[in-house]
């Protein structure tokens, strides 16, 4: 990387669902092609029942911080692929994410979260984000199986780097 150039960063939407994991897994994969950086992000915003109380001991940000230490873990174990920068925001995911996707070169989040309802094809915060990102969006729609032929274009990729 040009030390003149800011680094390409990767956001990528993490809620801790098996989706959001498949999501940080596919982004690693596309660091060679889109990025330096993977910006995981994970976004809480208070129930709206809660109105203006909260039960005292209900810490949200630490909540989402290990939300979030969990995914890393079960998306990369010991092997970081790149720099990931961590972040905790407070705000509709939706928008959060759209806001991100100013700074970056590619958005990826998975295709269903931990809301919503089981028999849609995309999740609202998927829909919105693809609809109204300032960068590209992938959507990861399950585990990222790659045929034999991974390895050689990694080795292609890699030689171009």
């Amino acid at each position: 990387m040009e030390a003149s150039r800011k680094p390409r960063v990767i956001v990528v939407g993490v809620d801790g669902s098996p989706s959001s994991i498949n999501a940080l897994e596919l982004a690693a994969r596309l660091v060679p092609l889109a990025g330096d950086v993977i910006r995981a992000v994970t976004v809480w915003q208070y129930p709206v029942g809660f109105g203006t109380f909260a039960p005292l001991d209900w810490n949200p940000d630490e909540m989402a911080e290990a939300a979030l230490d969990q995914a890393l873990s079960a998306a990369f174990q010991d092997h970081r692929p790149c720099p990931i920068e961590r972040r905790v925001l407070q705000g509709p995911a939706a928008q959060v994410l759209i806001d991100e996707s100013k700074h970056a070169s590619m958005v990826v989040v998975g295709s269903r979260g931990h809301g919503g309802f089981a028999g849609l094809l995309l999740g609202s915060v998927s829909s919105a984000v693809a609809e109204r990102s300032s960068c590209p969006v992938v959507i990861a729609h399950g585990a990222l199986q790659l045929p034999e032929t991974e390895h050689a274009a990694r080795e292609t990729i890699d030689a171009a780097s």
